[in-house]
């Protein structure tokens, strides 16, 4: 295997949009050798006091070229930018024997381009903030303790849930406010969803119109499935021997959002993308997330397995169940997704910094020892969540 390229100690953290907030702080606290790349240096000098950064970390103008001309290899390379922007970074981290963090989901372009950034000895790591990254840990976390109390030969079936959403902390008419790329909320909702249920796979061609109830701890919201679940059944680590009844990632809102929601559904079956983006734009401006307004985040994992009738096994091991819940409200200082999104995405860098990340692809902390790691660490940063469920 390939030796892992040393950490310099040196952070470039690339854009300070809504989602960089105290794990940067965390950082800073760690390793002085951070700079926070923005539209100009101004920018991210304005970034930097809003978080109380002043003095503790460099401010740049950001520029593909203009990071490009500073990194050395072993620095460690966050992006806060855009999907499509990865892969530029990503290639740039290649030439200079940079390491690679974000917190997005793993898109074709980064992904032709791990296997030299593995042959090189350098981390890539993705889908390491809330959802997708908190998600996967207790995903992980969750088949850890039931393939123990199950066993991972024994016939079962299994239902798996993954609900994740930002929401309004005070609801709205609307139920919803917009915190991110407008348009990425309702492209989403244009994609196909694929996911398992009634123990056959199924897609739904607007994920919408799958809107189910789903109640968490007595609060009734709204659930639908989100992209393609099928090949987290395998990055999961779920036992060909279990079969899934149900397995769905998706995506949780506030109860009433489907029918708020039903004059933007007919705009999105028109797919008449001009439309759609200045669509996006509109509702942007008609329900944004303001300085006095608090966001609230919800996820919940669950897992149930159950045994085959004709199992031999006791019968006092006939089923398990458990589930992680993490539910947070935003403060003065930061929001709810900041926290989740930055402080996930900063405890990997440190990974990368203290060479416990191999090299090549990670997906948060693909390992069920390295999750239940990362998420004692997150306990300890503020980032709480509940445990419940047998073992």
């Amino acid at each position: 295997m390939t030796e892992v390229v040393p950490a310099s100690g040196t952070v470039h953290w690339v854009g300070a949009g809504l989602s960089t907030g105290s794990g940067l702080a965390g950082l800073c606290a760690r390793t002085d050798g951070v700079r926070l790349w923005h539209r100009t240096t101004d920018r991210a000098a304005e970034a930097l006091d809003r978080l109380g950064l002043t003095g503790r970390a460099a401010p740049r103008a950001y520029t593909l070229d203009a990071l490009t001309a500073e990194l050395a290899p072993g620095d460690v390379v966050v992006s806060m930018l855009p999907a499509p922007d990865h892969a530029p970074l990503l290639a740039a981290c290649v030439a200079r024997r940079a390491h690679f963090a974000c917190s997005s989901y793993v898109s074709d372009a980064v992904l032709e381009q791990v296997p030299a950034a593995g042959r090189a000895g350098l981390v890539v790591l993705t889908e390491a903030g809330l959802d997708p990254g908190i998600d996967h840990l207790f995903a992980h976390a969750l088949v850890a303790r039931a393939r123990e109390a199950v066993g991972a030969d024994t016939a079962a079936s299994y239902r798996f849930t993954s609900y994740c959403g930002g929401v309004p902390a005070v609801p709205n008419d609307f139920r919803y406010r917009f915190s991110w790329a407008p348009l990425g909320v309702l492209n989403a909702l244009r994609t196909p969803a694929r996911y398992f249920a009634d123990g056959a796979e199924t897609v739904a061609a607007r994920p919408w119109e799958a809107t189910r109830r789903h109640v968490v701890d007595g609060e009734s919201f709204e659930v639908y499935p989100n992209r393609d679940s099928v090949p987290f059944v395998e990055q999961y680590g779920l036992p060909p021997a279990w079969k899934p009844v149900g397995f769905v990632r998706g995506t949780l809102r506030l109860d009433g959002w489907l029918g708020a929601w039903e004059p933007v559904f007919e705009e999105l079956k028109a797919g008449d993308d001009a439309r759609i983006a200045s669509l996006a734009r509109e509702l942007a401006d008609t329900y944004p997330t303001t300085d006095t307004d608090r966001d609230r985040v919800v996820l919940e994992v669950s897992l149930e397995v159950s045994q085959e009738a004709d199992s031999d096994a006791a019968d006092d091991q006939a089923s398990w169940a458990g589930s992680y819940l993490l539910d947070l409200v935003g403060d003065e200082e930061e929001s709810a997704m900041a926290r989740c999104v930055s402080r996930t995405l900063a405890l990997g860098v440190r990974h990368i910094l203290d060479g416990t990340l191999p090299p090549g692809l990670n997906r948060a902390a693909e390992t069920a020892a390295r999750s239940a790691q990362w998420l004692d660490e997150l306990a300890d940063e503020g980032v709480e969540f509940t445990v419940r469920g047998d073992g």
